[in-house]
């Protein structure tokens, strides 16, 4: 029962530190991200997620641009790309009424 009540303070907790404006830490931009932190190291050492190194050593993230990174791809429904098509062919050929 009290680890139960633990595991969920600390959801809460991990949730809370998400709304806040403050940079996360390396370890909470891992937690935020839901990855491990040799990938999510693999990606700061390439340049590939933004990130911020004040004193040149520590990493902090903001969730908002962790969100963006996250959202960065989005891939289109079956809607979509049939919404796509139709346009093309009533447009003989051309995409997007160009």
């Amino acid at each position: 029962m009290q680890q139960e009540i633990l595991k969920k303070l600390t959801a809460i907790e991990k949730l809370l530190i998400g709304q806040t404006e403050k940079p996360l830490t390396f370890e909470e931009g891992a937690d935020y991200l839901g990855l491990s932190k040799s990938y999510l190291y693999k990606l700061t050492s390439t340049n590939k997620i933004p990130h911020y190194k004040p004193q040149g050593k520590r990493v902090y993230f903001t969730t908002a641009e962790l969100d963006t990174w996250l959202l960065r791809n989005p891939v289109k429904t079956t809607a979509d790309i049939e919404q796509e098509a139709d346009n093309f062919v009533v447009n003989g050929g051309k995409r997007g009424g160009q």
